[in-house]
C-alpha cells in the first residue's frame, strides 16, 4: 500500500472523503476503497459497473460514468488510479484466510 502525505490526506478531506480520477477526460470523485461495502466491490469485480458507480459516487457522478459509457480498459485504468490515489491497492478483500493449518479428522 502506498504512503499517503498529510497534504494529501487533507486534501481527500476536503473534498467530503472522496478521491479524483479521471475517466475518458472527466474527473470523477469516488470514495477510497476501505469505504466501499463488499456488494459494490463484488459489483466491480463481475463487471456490473453501473451499480458499483452507484455506490461509490455521488449520484451526479454516477450519471456521468454511466454517459461515458468507457471500455473496460479505460473503466480499469480509472479504478485502478482511484484506487492509488486513495492509498489503496486493487486486489484481494482484506477478509478473513483460512488456517494454514491442516485439521486431522476423527
Amino acid at each position: 500500500m502506498t504512503e499517503m502525505t498529510p497534504a494529501e490526506a487533507q486534501e481527500i478531506e476536503a473534498t467530503d472523503g472522496y478521491v479524483a480520477a479521471e475517466l475518458c477526460g472527466v474527473t470523477l470523485h469516488v470514495k477510497p476503497a476501505g469505504q466501499w461495502r463488499p456488494s459494490y466491490l463484488r459489483s466491480l469485480r463481475e463487471g456490473d459497473y453501473d451499480t458499483w458507480a452507484v455506490g461509490v459516487m455521488s449520484a451526479e457522478d454516477a450519471a456521468k460514468f454511466v454517459d461515458l459509457d468507457a471500455t473496460f480498459d479505460e473503466i480499469a485504468e480509472f479504478t485502478s488510479t482511484a484506487m492509488g490515489t486513495a492509498g489503496e491497492t486493487p486486489g484481494k478483500s482484506g477478509g478473513r484466510s483460512r488456517s494454514s493449518r491442516t485439521t486431522r479428522k476423527r
